[in-house]
């Protein structure tokens, strides 16, 4: 295990070393083709029977899940506020992964979720781990959560009621794993009396901060008209 994962005794932490990224890499890729493969297999089931311009709709998912994941990914990195004590608002990053269960529904969209979580490990934690646990709630669980805009796939508003409550509940596995991990790491400078507040606050910031903005940007007639054309596409 030494030969992929790394103590570090100043921090607490573990993190990977050079073969470590690389072996974790090859797990991620294969994780993607065994969920592109559960995908497919859950399509072709459904369409069974039928005709062959449903079966051609339905082989869009992979490809329009596939291109809002390629949209997701590089936006997290744009950071338009970076917050004192950590924490970035991205530009809209999170939509783009929520939008993925309003198309299709919540199946799909977890399973877009957990490919989303799995490329932000590698990215931001694979470097600095505490825990399998942490892991799990900083990023499995978190991440996984905006697939949660499923559920509201035909309901009026869905589109911006489902994004709200996905990235609510990112940031309620993320202010978990806060409380359970990260207390110890508290800065110095953050307000005392707002100490058991910190994960929250912490996370909700910019998780709050960017939903806002992504709210504000989906109410412009230009971009509702948009998405509704799309969504009729997909």
């Amino acid at each position: 295990m030494d030969k992929y994962i790394e103590y570090l005794e100043e921090d607490g932490a573990y993190a990977l070393t050079g073969e470590g990224v690389t072996a974790v890499m090859f797990i991620l890729y294969i994780a993607l083709i065994a969920v592109g493969i559960g995908i497919f297999v859950t399509v072709k089931k459904r369409n069974e029977g039928k005709d062959k311009k449903i079966a051609a709709f339905s082989t869009k998912q992979l490809v329009f899940s596939a291109m809002a994941l390629a949209l997701a990914f590089p936006l997290s990195y744009i950071k338009l506020i970076h917050f004192p004590w950590g924490g970035s608002i991205t530009l809209c990053s999170m939509f783009f992964v929520t939008i993925i269960g309003y198309w299709y529904g919540a199946g799909v969209g977890f399973a877009a979720g957990f490919a989303y979580s799995l490329l932000q490990f590698i990215q931001g934690g694979s470097g600095y781990m505490l825990s399998l646990p942490q892991v799990l709630f900083d990023y499995l669980l978190a991440f996984t959560a905006l697939g949660a805009s499923g559920f509201f796939k035909n309901r009026k508003n869905g589109l911006i009621i489902g994004y709200l409550v996905a990235v609510f509940l990112r940031g309620l596995f993320h202010s978990i794993g806060g409380y359970l991990y990260w207390m110890d790491y508290m800065p110095e400078e953050f307000p005392k009396s707002l100490a058991a507040l910190y994960p929250v606050i912490y996370n909700y910031a910019y998780i709050a901060g960017e939903a806002l903005i992504t709210v504000i940007i989906l109410l412009l007639p230009p971009v509702k008209k948009a998405l509704t054309l799309v969504k009729k596409e997909s």
